[in-house]
């Protein structure tokens, strides 16, 4: 029998690949499913199944795509409608692959149709349990995303399911087992996930908040509830693709992988309502970036932010890249189902300056020049962390204009006033910076290292350290 986490750090999703003499099982795939074929193929083992264990709302799986290249059934839990052909197994029922079995554990709570796979090996032992978004490491999964679109059932009655799925089908588990989780630290469907990746139940039982064994299902309620903000609003745009479906990947990159020369790209950016993403580093594009484009790097949290920043997931898309990097871009964009890219910068960012196109710039300052600046003069300075990072400590005076709700944060700032602004390390500023940049916003100044070298100088006035309660 062979385990493998498929951990895929941008979104901090685990999907998983079991074998077991020549048949295998993949688990929440990503977008992206050649991986997972090419596997089988190297191991000389076939895709039997195609496991959901709910309807994902931070990313657009590979269901469809996976059963179409393979033939293998998509299999559900209960209560799940997709609008497409799957299996809708039953509580308790078994799926044999090669010699082990899932068994189907419905765990409804974080959604109706949350369901966990029990993995039992050839001798009927319990191993694992691929938890989905009902169990995670140090946290549980968030009863309030996306339920209005298929369920009338308030966060606060979700959460009461949630408590009884966990008590009545996975506490009384073996301590043994180990824990897979669809999710680590980063993703929004949790608030304050573990950076561990996997664990043993028995641990989770004697450390995880949720599973206090003597946790009344009120007080279960009010902690799982509290600290959670809006969810991005791209989370119920994935949900129904899930439900309803989309179109192949093949399809997407063919669209997105047409190399448009500095002229022709100007003409798309003009001609269409494309918005043009940048998604090189983010000092690089401080330096020199096409007008009114954005900057969500790609060596970041790119799928994540790009659904946050993004309000249509329909949203025509122009892409700068570092050259070489396109495809991998569009098929990020793909994972949170933004399928509109419709072409990409020839050459990249030094074709169109070469071109002797207009270029803009943000000026950007490091930590040790904010602080002479600040000796000088009294400065307005933009915190731009989630609500919970500003709140466990910041600069004193500093004003709290959350990236996650940019629209709010925006109405705060006067235009005609200069603003430093920064995030935790420098990834999330230079978003918002160049957000603003196009909206003509141009006394922003961007303090590249962020709150880590603000706080490494020694040179500013901090507040004391508060420990957060969740990170959302």
């Amino acid at each position: 029998m062979k385990i493998e986490q498929i951990y895929t750090g941008c979104l901090a999703q685990g999907a998983y690949y079991i074998e077991s003499n020549g048949e295998a099982v993949v688990i929440d795939p990503l977008r992206e499913v050649l991986p997972y074929i090419q596997k089988a193929e190297r191991n000389n083992a076939t895709i039997k199944y195609v496991l959901e264990t709910h309807f994902h709302a931070d990313f657009v799986s590979g269901h469809l795509d996976l059963s179409k290249k393979t033939g293998a059934p998509i299999i559900y839990g209960p209560n799940a409608k997709p609008e497409f052909e799957a299996h809708i197994a039953k509580d308790g029922e078994e799926f044999k692959v090669g010699n082990v079995t899932l068994k189907v554990l419905h765990t409804p709570g974080h959604t109706m149709e949350s369901t966990c796979y029990l993995l039992k090996d050839e001798n009927g032992k319990d191993v694992a349990l691929f938890s989905g978004d009902t169990l995670f490491i140090g946290d549980v999964g968030r009863p309030d995303l996306a339920q209005k679109l298929v369920t009338d059932l308030t966060q606060d009655k979700l959460a009461g399911y949630l408590f009884d799925s966990l008590r009545n089908k996975i506490m009384p588990l073996d301590n043994d087992i180990i824990v897979y989780p669809a999710h680590g630290a980063g993703s929004a469907c949790g608030k304050n996930m573990s950076k561990e990746t996997t664990d043993t139940l028995g641990h989770q039982k004697q450390t995880n908040y949720a599973l206090r064994a003597d946790m009344t299902k009120e007080e279960f309620i009010k902690e799982v509830t509290t600290g959670l903000v809006a969810p991005p609003a791209y989370f119920p745009l994935n949900v129904m693709m899930n439900i309803q479906g989309y179109d192949s990947i093949d399809k997407v990159l063919e669209r997105g992988q047409h190399a448009l020369s500095p002229e022709a790209f100007e003409a798309a950016a003009n001609e269409t309502s494309a918005l043009v993403l940048d998604t090189r580093d983010p000092q690089t594009f401080a330096k020199g970036f096409v007008p009114n484009a954005v900057n969500i790097g790609i060596d970041g949290s790119f799928a994540p932010w790009v659904g946050t920043m993004i309000p249509d997931i329909k949203q025509e898309i122009l892409l700068v890249t570092d050259e070489g990097r396109e495809e991998e871009v569009i098929t990020r964009l793909a994972r949170v189902g933004y399928d509109y890219t419709i072409g990409y910068l020839k050459g990249g960012f030094d074709a169109w300056k070469n071109a002797g196109k207009e270029v803009d710039h943000i000026t950007s300052i490091n930590a040790d020049e904010l602080a002479a600046i600040m000796d000088k003069e009294k400065v307005n300075v933009l915190d731009v962390r989630k609500k919970s990072e500003y709140q466990s400590e910041h600069i004193l005076d500093a004003e709290n204009a959350p990236l996650d709700f940019i629209n709010e944060s925006m109405a705060q700032i006067d235009k005609d006033k200069t603003y430093y602004v920064h995030c935790a390390g420098g990834y999330r500023s230079m978003i918002f910076n160049s957000i603003l940049r196009a909206r003509g916003f141009d006394k922003l100044v961007d303090v590249k290292g962020g709150f880590k070298e603000i706080k490494e100088t020694g040179k500013f006035n901090i507040t004391d350290y508060v420990c957060p309660t969740t990170l959302l």
